[in-house]
């Protein structure tokens, strides 16, 4: 068995679900429009340089999931996968998940963005496995507004993957073949460590440095 892992935002989908997610609740008036968008484009601006501080940006992307009990989230987390996430699932993203599938191989999203948003990605994308960012759940079941564990972020994505694989008694050296399918240079830690690194769509500075090491550059849009 071959291992395939891959990116989500902004690589199976053709937009940011942690963009959208902020979006959304604005639009239903949940939350302060000024401030999260300010804050929100802000963040997701230090993102795209590869300098975001992954504990101050979770402080504030998990803040509105304490506010507001399980069923409640889910309620509005089934309107937004309809009305922001469906429309922007590429194609070619379900058709490259489809081929490795098809090809027997370990199908694997490897995201920083929490499992809350995700995991109902993941089911309509029809890949059963996700690493993601955690979520630290109260005796309750509320969400606390804090992450579990290791951020599923940069470097921390190696050691999210290392720790799975080893709760499987494996290992990433264990297979003939693994790919990793990444727009951004975030990714590059965990891009070189896979057999076939993927750019899919990248940023200017993965995609220069995809150029420099012979690294396939892709693209997943329609």
């Amino acid at each position: 068995m071959n291992l395939a892992l891959f990116d989500l935002d902004n690589t199976l989908l053709a937009g940011d679900s942690d963009v959208e997610w902020p979006r959304f609740l604005i639009g239903k008036g949940l939350l302060d429009a000024e401030y999260y968008h300010r804050e929100n484009d802000r963040f997701y601006q230090q993102y795209r340089d590869g300098t975001l501080d992954i504990d101050a940006f979770l402080d504030f992307q998990l803040k509105p999931l304490a506010d507001r009990d399980r069923d409640e989230l889910d309620a509005l987390h089934a309107e937004y996968l309809d009305a922001h996430i469906k429309p922007i699932i590429t194609r070619l993203g379900r058709e490259r998940v489809a081929a490795h599938q098809a090809q027997g191989d370990l199908v694997v999203i490897v995201t920083a963005t929490n499992r809350f948003i995700t995991e109902p990605i993941a089911r309509e994308l029809g890949v059963e496995h996700l690493i993601a960012t955690e979520l630290e759940q109260g005796a309750d079941g509320r969400f606390t507004g804090r992450p579990s564990g290791t951020p599923s972020f940069k470097d921390g994505k190696i050691t999210r993957l290392d720790e799975w694989l080893a709760a499987r008694g494996s290992r990433l050296d264990a297979f003939d073949s693994s790919w990793f399918y990444s727009d951004s240079r975030n990714d590059i830690p965990l891009m070189s460590r896979v057999s076939h690194p993927v750019a899919v769509d990248p940023d200017d500075f993965l995609r220069a440095h995809a150029e420099a090491h012979d690294w396939p550059v892709i693209s997943l849009r329609d």
